[in-house]
């Protein structure tokens, strides 16, 4: 059994904080959601409305936080590879899903879609993933 070891860059501070802005950007998205709350009357614990206004908010935050996972995981995967390169697509990810979140708050949900670049970011993570586990397994040197 061949065990790897490996440095952790001083550039994976860079993750780290796009990591901690995410958290923020859910954060900010958790205070939209609670403030329509207010807006359109819809209490606690209801996660719907007849008002498909309130529900514009509440689906941008709740489709975020169904893609976090596999963004969390994908931005320390990638980042132990290439960090900087890591950090860059993480950012680009929090800012697809913002514009994502602001098109979804203008109650069409159609305008959601401007936030789809944030895939480049999240394939970017996505790919250096990949290289990172076949580097470990010595099938490429990349």
């Amino acid at each position: 059994m061949d065990a790897s070891s490996f440095v952790l860059s001083g550039d994976f501070g860079y993750v780290v904080l796009v990591m901690i802005f995410s958290v923020f950007m859910l954060m900010w998205m958790g205070g939209k959601v609670g403030g329509a709350r207010k807006k359109y009357e819809v209490p606690y614990p209801k996660m719907y409305s007849e008002d498909d206004r309130f529900n514009c908010y509440q689906r941008a935050h709740q489709n975020t936080l169904e893609n976090y996972p596999v963004y969390l995981l994908l931005q320390v995967l990638s980042g132990l590879y290439a960090p900087k390169v890591a950090a860059l697509a993480g950012a680009v990810w929090c800012a697809g899903r913002i514009v994502y979140a602001i098109g979804y708050y203008t109650g069409d949900p159609s305008k959601r879609i401007r936030g789809a670049f944030a895939y480049i970011g999240l394939l970017t993570m996505l790919v250096c993933s990949i290289i990172f586990a076949l580097n470990l397994l010595k099938f490429t040197n990349l």
